[in-house]
């Protein structure tokens, strides 16, 4: 799944697409750093780390998810989730996912 963020666009748009794709997690970002960072915190779905990295906070994906998905998508959704913690991508509250950021 994406979390596609135009902080480009006014106003900002912040969308989840293929939310069906629990393989993947990143942020698709066009705009400038500052702009996106608004972006996320205003839609309550998630802040920039850096350039690099962001955190999006897992009930906003669900959130963005809902009424998109199939019935095992919740359970593909917490394996993705268990696999993250695994590697230390989870925030120690289990609450957010850090996610790649690739800029457009």
């Amino acid at each position: 799944m994406i979390v596609s963020v135009d902080a480009a666009a006014r106003p900002a748009v912040v969308a989840l697409d293929d939310p069906d794709d629990c393989g993947r997690l990143h942020l698709a970002v066009t705009g400038d750093e500052a702009s996106a960072r608004q972006a996320l915190e205003g839609a309550a779905v998630g802040t920039l780390v850096d350039r690099e990295t962001a955190i999006v906070a897992v009930d906003a994906v669900r959130r963005m998810a809902q009424g998109r998905v199939g019935d095992d998508w919740a359970g593909k959704f917490s394996a993705m989730l268990a696999f993250a913690g695994t590697k230390g991508w989870l925030t120690d509250d289990g609450g957010g996912i850090q996610a790649h950021c690739e800029w457009q």
